[in-house]
């Protein structure tokens, strides 16, 4: 028989990873639709145009990220209702946050953005972009502050009664987790954005459509893509790696595939963990590399992960050691193409250089799955705990749902969300089958320079 909270688990990872495939898309479009609004100030009408065509993608792709969200805030209460029982005016004051300022106002300008070009002048349009900017992110910002008090708590006491209270708003805002992790991802959405931009011009590209604006805006995704791949890597990569190691070492140790300590120790690009073993099969390894990245040191010691409890140790290895290795596999990819692309807009070939834009087109799921399994190696590696130190996951499940109950509500989501898949696809694909559209027949796509 299946347990009871591993079916909690699942069922909150599968919701939480199916809503999250939305607003890593809206919040990396956000910032691309604002940058191309301020070209379009600068007298190019091709940006205003292909603003509006990454709009309807917006504001589908929001909606889709609303209708998924919503069963998450109760998935607290019906799944996890002990950890809500103990922390509701600790996690509560976040969320409601994300929910009052930063939800309604993405809804208002993004109704403004959407129908409101034609009352409005151009800078005012410009504007209302960067406002919907502001809000995408702001929303993101509450939800990290959300996760970094699980991860890293801060600001609170504990009752006499075990309840949590919140003694400091602003440490909770200012958690310097929160603020580490907001960086990381945050780059990682500007990075799905960047890359859904490039690989829907690249498609147009490759079948001789809408060609001028195509190859206009797939400069502007790489410009964008490429610093941030690299800022996905170093700094921010680099800056939430060294707060694991400092503040959860045993998953560090796991997510590294580091079982004994060692001084000058290597970094495992590839292999297999073997926990029958405690070592890594096949392993691949740039020797001393990770006592270099983490100690600034060729020979510093790095703490294996059998130097502690093994009740401390994450409960599935295997699967946060293989997703981080993803994210990071996948990051690295990133950097190449983007780079390879870069050289390519620069010398002014990148839309004719056919196999670059095969490999952008068929690139567009890989930064999904990246940011996927990042935040599979963020909450697996924290098991077994809910709240990092304080409060083991066992303890915060709801105790009085059965299995079946779970069971039942987990088919139904998955059920549900297949059919707003299709859905989604079916709409999307329509959008991006017409493509950009200029405002009138007057407006020329060639007027107005380059990016």
């Amino acid at each position: 028989m299946i347990d009871s909270l591993l079916l909690h688990r699942v069922q909150f990872a599968f919701t939480a990873s199916f809503h999250y495939l939305f607003p890593q898309l809206t919040m990396g479009l956000a910032l691309l639709i604002f940058i191309l609004k301020c070209i379009g100030l600068r007298g190019n009408p091709w940006a205003d145009a292909a603003a509006r065509f990454w709009l309807k993608i917006f504001g589908l792709t929001f909606l889709m990220g609303v209708v998924t969200g919503i069963p998450l805030e109760f998935q607290f209460g019906t799944n996890w209702a002990q950890l809500v029982k103990s922390t509701g005016s600790i996690l509560g004051q976040t969320l409601a946050m994300e929910g009052i300022f930063a939800f309604f106002l993405e809804s208002a300008f993004l109704y403004l953005l959407i129908f409101g070009e034609k009352k409005m002048g151009k800078r005012l349009h410009c504007l209302v972009s960067f406002l919907l900017f502001a809000g995408t992110w702001l929303s993101g910002y509450f939800i990290i502050c959300t996760n970094a008090f699980l991860q890293h708590p801060v600001g609170y006491r504990i009752g006499e009664d075990g309840i949590y209270h919140l003694t400091s708003i602003w440490a909770l805002l200012s958690n310097p987790w929160a603020i580490k992790q907001y960086l990381h991802t945050m780059t990682g959405a500007v990075i799905t954005g960047t890359f859904t931009m490039a690989s829907i011009a690249a498609f147009h590209l490759l079948n001789q459509q809408h060609q001028e604006i195509s190859r206009r805006y797939l400069k502007v995704a790489v410009l964008v893509g490429f610093p941030a791949s690299l800022l996905a890597a170093m700094p921010t990569g680099d800056w939430e790696a060294k707060q694991v190691l400092q503040h959860q070492p045993v998953k560090f140790a796991a997510m590294e595939g580091h079982f004994h300590t060692e001084d000058g120790a290597g970094l495992i690009i590839l292999g297999q963990p073997n926990l029958q073993e405690l070592k890594i099969d096949n392993p691949i390894i740039i020797p001393k590399a990770l006592s270099f990245l983490t100690h600034a040191s060729w020979d510093a010691r790095v703490k294996g992960l059998t130097e502690y409890d093994r009740e401390l140790w994450p409960d599935n290895i295997e699967l946060l050691y293989f997703s981080y290795h993803i994210m990071a596999g996948l990051g690295t990819m990133f950097i190449a193409l983007m780079g390879i692309s870069l050289v390519l807009v620069l010398r002014g070939k990148l839309h004719t250089s056919r196999f670059i834009l095969w490999l952008l087109m068929l690139s567009l799921p890989f930064p999904f799955i990246a940011n996927t399994a990042g935040w599979f190696t963020t909450e697996i590696g924290r098991q077994p705990w809910l709240i990092y130190g304080l409060m083991k996951t066992a303890d915060g499940a709801s105790n009085n749902i059965s299995q079946g109950n779970v069971m039942f509500t987990l088919l139904g989501f998955m059920g549900l969300y297949l059919l707003l898949s299709v859905l989604y696809f079916f709409l999307a694909t329509r959008i991006i089958g017409q493509g950009p559209e200029l405002l009138n027949s007057t407006e020329s796509v060639s007027k107005g320079g380059e990016v």
